[in-house]
């Protein structure tokens, strides 16, 4: 495959569905509108199921939003499982709480259009994820590779793609496209992991794809903003116009409904003749074995 088409959407929290089952709805229009562009991949950001908090019980307390948002996900999950064989569209389900016998998880569901279901877990979590007063999630610890319609893959949930150790790790892999969703608060956060997720594609030679949360969810006790865009970025080739973009939509805060869908092209066949020794410079898998450190 010369070229593969995907899609990202940075899902408006701020949607307030009814039900479950509204929120699969609205869900099923984006994948029928990704595979009327032609794209064979939809990415949803991470968290995006905290737009199921407008119809959370009104007793409920903070501490108990993240076992409500699982139970949410695990419904959810259940409802979109033949949604990526009917459109021909594998589906990035963003990221939500999992319930596990280590504890609640952050986790990125992937339903491919081949009828299988893929799990990563976020492996770094915020000090925020962590706080065994709120939200006291666990951080998973391993990191899988997969293929898809013939393109090596792999996941990185939001911080994740901020870790370099994580990036060395998969340089090894050989990857044609990493895959990003995120969730922040703040520009600051968003030029934070769009930054490094950016540097990824320079570092492994690949494509990097990355959408995050945008707007408020209607319910919400912690998460007032949500500021992100969508982009896919490429190494800093002369091939892919020396910048890096492949494509973008600037990010927003989703205040007036906005909501970027972004269509974009993974240029394969490029990306691996670059691999192959042609890119400019890279210098391939490059591991640092034979440096020294020195403290004077």
């Amino acid at each position: 495959m010369s070229h593969y088409p995907i899609a990202l959407w940075s899902f408006n929290a701020g949607r307030a569905p009814e039900s479950v089952a509204a929120l699969a709805g609205q869900i099923e229009e984006g994948v029928r509108r990704a595979a009327d562009e032609g794209a064979r991949l939809l990415m949803l950001p991470e968290y995006f199921i905290e737009c199921c908090l407008a119809f959370k019980p009104q007793s409920l307390p903070p501490e108990k939003e993240m076992p409500f948002l699982a139970g949410a996900g695990a419904d959810l999950i259940t409802l979109l499982r033949p949604i990526p064989e009917k459109y021909g569209v594998s589906l990035l389900v963003g990221t939500m709480p999992v319930r596990t016998s280590a504890g609640l998880t952050n986790t990125a569901f992937l339903l491919t259009s081949d009828g299988r279901q893929i799990r990563q877990d976020k492996l770094c979590l915020t000090p925020f994820e962590q706080n065994s007063d709120i939200w006291h999630l666990t951080p998973g610890s391993e990191l899988k590779t997969f293929e898809l319609d013939g393109l090596k893959m792999a996941i990185l949930i939001c911080l994740d793609v901020e870790m370099p150790v994580l990036s060395s790790l998969l340089a090894k892999q050989d990857l044609d496209l990493l895959l990003v969703p995120s969730m922040t608060e703040k520009p600051s956060g968003y030029h934070r992991v769009f930054g490094c997720a950016k540097a990824r594609a320079v570092e492994m030679m690949c494509a990097v794809g990355v959408c995050g949360l945008v707007g408020r969810s209607e319910g919400t006790t912690q998460n007032d903003t949500n500021y992100s865009g969508a982009a896919l970025y490429l190494p800093c080739e002369e091939e892919f116009g020396y910048t890096g973009i492949g494509a973008e939509i600037p990010p927003t805060g989703g205040e007036a409904g906005e909501e970027p869908f972004l269509l974009a092209s993974v240029p394969v066949d490029q990306l691996r003749e670059l691999k192959s020794g042609k890119a400019e410079v890279w210098p391939g898998t490059w591991t640092a074995d034979h440096v020294a450190f020195l403290a004077l």
